[in-house]
């Protein structure tokens, strides 16, 4: 029996998560995600997407972020009919996220076809795919619980709790040949942090012979939550107090639905003013609706303030959801303090830019940063202190104040993702993997974890083989 790894995204670097486990010619893709960043160079990569997708035996989804999920129509468009199989709860938010997608390239084909028009130019560029291959995409999910291993031809994968967002697995495969040897390979995924609201905390995952690991924050320790909290409300009072407006970038899912848990607590505590708070982003609000209907997610606090209070976390009175458009718009005329939280997380597209045009340049608001910021990106600009940034092709001063609060970041730091990897028996561990990470973030990880006893430690590097 051979048996191959390999990335064809992710590998020194964090979006396009596409890992590949090849089991005697058959092949397993473990995630198929977008490339983020700069336009043309991520469009370039996500058209390559992954060699002959008509022959892949299936795909293992580890959670529904853009970037893990988000070629998956393409996939499908290419020829692959196999199945995807995921949680539930990944399942409904990958079919928004991949959705929604479909809609923006449709949207921005539209648009930059008549800015070329006007120009006098050509205009050749194509959505990489549309609604119904999204539908299609949707229509192939296989879904499976947390701890209820299934058989998919030569492995068999169970799926435990990544506490990364919303319905977010770990992946174990274990790979048995006809003399009855087996290999078994694990998958962080995106691995989460313990104490998070609403979802559990990581689980432990099985003991592997091999395992993949997420290294995002392998450079970093994130700030306590509860000194982020007072930061937090420190960063709303003192904006407020200016009379401006507090604009924060968050992805749809999870991070938005986190901030709103938090907001409601620091206004019910009046370590906040009442002041009107705006979720403007119609993907978050339909995110909202799935969170409510996936109870087998929550920790035990959530589960408690739904089921035994009936108090619904993510709703409070000075909370409002801003669905179509004129809403949205109205919201730049808006006078006094108010706090908007708006996608896309990275600021590469979505209402956001709008908020944005609006307002980076009066120094009375705040521009906060609760995520990931991928290189060359909007929000990584204004994250790295850039005094000057272009926001839809037009040039802006960043007038406005920028702060940051790591706690709120999905992704375990390095001592989190030590606290998580110990919790395993590491007795029988072959090789560890590092995928998903910028250069410096693996290479401190790699450092870390040599320091705690693992010996054969490998980054990822793109298309690279490896005999298992």
């Amino acid at each position: 029996m051979a048996i191959t790894f390999y990335s064809e995204g992710a590998a020194r670097e964090v979006t396009g998560s596409k890992h590949v486990i090849d089991i005697d010619g058959k092949r397993y893709l473990i995630d198929c995600g977008a490339f983020q960043g700069k336009r043309a160079e991520s469009d370039k990569k996500n058209r390559a997407l992954v060699p002959d997708p008509a022959s892949i035996e299936a795909v293992i989804l580890t959670h529904a972020h853009f970037d893990h999920c988000g070629m998956l129509p393409l996939l499908v468009k290419r020829g692959f009919q196999g199945n995807v199989y995921s949680t539930s709860a990944t399942r409904d938010l990958a079919n928004l996220i991949m959705m929604d997608s479909a809609r923006i390239q449709s949207r921005d084909a539209e648009y930059l076809s008549k800015q070329a028009a006007k120009r006098g130019e050509a205009f050749d560029w194509k959505p990489l795919y549309d609604e119904q291959d999204a539908v299609q995409a949707t229509a192939q999910f296989v879904t499976i619980a947390y701890d209820r291993p299934l058989a998919l031809g030569d492995i068999k994968l169970n799926f435990r709790d990544a506490g990364h967002i919303l319905g977010s697995a770990n992946a174990h495969l274990t790979v048995k040949d006809a003399e009855g040897h087996t290999v078994r390979i694990g998958f962080s995924g995106d691995l989460g942090r313990p104490g998070k609201a609403i979802i559990r905390d990581p689980v432990a995952m099985e003991p592997v012979d091999y395992l993949v690991l997420e290294s995002t924050y392998g450079d970093r320790l994130h700030e306590p939550a509860d000194e982020a909290l007072e930061k937090l409300a420190r960063i709303v009072r003192e904006t407020a107090e200016r009379g401006g407006k507090v604009i924060i970038p968050a992805f749809a899912i999870e991070r938005t639905q986190e901030l709103v848990y938090h907001l409601h607590l620091l206004v019910d505590s009046g370590k906040i003013p009442r002041i009107p708070i705006w979720v403007d982003s119609p993907m978050a609000i339909n995110a909202t609706s799935i969170f409510q209907v996936h109870p087998e997610c929550y920790d035990q606090e959530t589960h408690e303030a739904f089921l035994k209070h009936h108090v619904n976390p993510f709703g409070f009175n000075e909370l409002n959801f801003s669905r179509t458009v004129d809403q949205s718009k109205a919201l730049n005329f808006l006078k006094g303090p108010a706090i908007i939280i708006s996608a896309d997380g990275m600021c590469e597209a979505g209402r956001i830019q709008h908020h944005l045009i609006h307002t980076i340049s009066d120094e009375r608001n705040t521009i906060m940063i609760v995520g990931y910021m991928a290189a060359e990106t909007l929000g990584r600009r204004i994250r790295d202190g850039q005094k000057h940034v272009r926001i839809q092709g037009d040039p802006f001063t960043v007038r406005a104040r920028v702060e940051q609060i790591n706690a709120f970041s999905a992704h375990a730091d390095y001592k989190e993702t030590w606290a998580w990897l110990s919790a395993m028996d590491l007795s029988q561990l072959k090789t560890l993997f590092l995928v998903h990470g910028e250069d410096e973030a693996v290479e401190a990880l790699k450092k870390f974890l040599e320091g705690k006893g693992i010996k054969d430690i490998r980054i990822v590097e793109y298309g690279q083989r490896h005999k298992l």
